[in-house]
């Protein structure tokens, strides 16, 4: 293991938050570390939407060239952005304990909030803003009718954006505002919405062959946060899901059991098909996989078939 671990970021603010945990753990652990920033492919393009990009790595892709060319040692991600199989030569080192995992509506204009619940001011259908399929999939499911416009940027451009324009509001993930500091107070938790799989969970990965720095980041690990992220990615990845499925998940640990939930819908939130399993931990190797499986045989086969026949 080299004298100081390079730790590989991209530039966002963000991003170099979620890598400042890693090296002061590392740090706290006697390591010595470094930030090398990196700029994304996501990073580069913010105006095409993240479906027509491809986005399946678009923001991991090039911390993993760094990575398995020497430059860094250590790659930190959001790991709702990881692709469920990670590139040949990259490991798994660590997931961090989970942070909030749901979705918050940021306020804009003409609309407030009723007992929690947005209201237009007007009687014409909502203007709401993301770039994630799966996120307008939800809104449309309940909300039908809503405009639903693309929002590229980090966080911050993406507030600013919300603020010059004339849309009722915009999705964020929450974890990602409160993490550096800039939940708006006009914001509320979208209960009903289900996450992206592993949505506010952060992953280390590094080289395969690497174990010394493997072994330095195992303190990291929390367990639980692991063993549901590794279900609702396996959730998503027996659904063959991409970057333009709208599919989402969440698991949980409790007393000794684990819970997952997850769904598919359409593009255009009017089909809907949910499934909910849960298991002792002992036995819940498999349960996302078992999920994803009850799901395609109760019509989820036929409606990922009509999702990609309407791509084409």
């Amino acid at each position: 293991m080299p004298d100081t671990l390079r730790i590989g970021t991209r530039e966002s603010q963000l991003a170099v938050w979620q890598a400042t945990q890693v090296s002061d753990l590392l740090t706290a652990a006697g390591y010595k570390t470094e930030l090398v920033y990196i700029k994304s492919e996501g990073d580069i393009n913010l105006t095409t939407p993240l479906y027509e990009m491809g986005v399946q790595g678009i923001f991991t892709r090039s911390l993993d060239i760094a990575l398995l060319n020497n430059k860094i040692d250590i790659a930190v991600h959001s790991m709702k952005d990881v692709p469920v199989v990670l590139p040949q030569g990259i490991t798994q080192a660590a997931v961090l304990k989970r942070g909030s995992y749901k979705d918050l509506l940021v306020a804009g204009k003409g609309i407030q909030f009723i007992n929690n619940e947005p209201v237009p001011d007007q009687a014409s259908p909502f203007i709401i803003a993301t770039s994630s399929i799966r996120r307008k999939a939800q809104w449309l499911h309940r909300y039908p009718g809503s405009r639903m416009e693309n929002l590229r940027g980090n966080v911050n451009t993406r507030l600013k954006k919300l603020a010059e324009s004339e849309w009722n509001g915009a999705i964020f993930a929450a974890a990602g505002l409160e993490r550096v500091g800039l939940r708006p107070e006009n914001s509320i938790e979208l209960d009903w919405m289900l996450p992206a799989p592993a949505q506010g969970a952060i992953m280390v990965v590094c080289r395969l062959e690497d174990r010394n720095t493997w072994n330095a980041c195992q303190p990291m690990n929390d367990e639980h946060t692991a063993t549901c992220v590794k279900a609702e990615r396996d959730f998503l990845r027996t659904l063959m899901g991409g970057c333009s499925t709208p599919i989402s998940a969440l698991a949980s640990v409790n007393e000794g059991r684990l819970k997952i939930t997850g769904n598919i819908l359409s593009h255009d939130g009017t089909q809907k098909l949910e499934v909910e399993k849960e298991t002792s931990l002992e036995k819940s190797y498999s349960l996302g996989v078992d999920a994803a499986l009850e799901i395609l045989d109760n019509g989820g086969g036929q409606l990922m078939e009509a999702i990609r026949n309407s791509e084409g």
